[in-house]
């Protein structure tokens, strides 16, 4: 997911995001270990993604307390 995607949404949303793009790179993981995943690329995508999040998060955080 794009950042100026990930600006758009509400912080409930970026949440939901969160927990779902966690959820996905736990599986990828999972899979991996159990040698059903031939595509490393989702879990580097899942990861970035969830750093993303997690920096706009800190930036808005960042904003408020100024």
């Amino acid at each position: 997911m794009k950042i100026k995607e990930l600006r758009q949404k509400s912080k409930s949303e970026m949440q939901k995001l969160l927990q779902d793009s966690r959820e996905k790179l736990r599986q990828l993981n999972f899979d991996l270990a159990g040698g059903k995943v031939k595509n490393v690329k989702g879990i580097h995508q899942a990861k970035k993604d969830i750093a993303r999040i997690l920096t706009l998060e800190k930036q808005e955080e960042t904003k408020a307390k100024s």
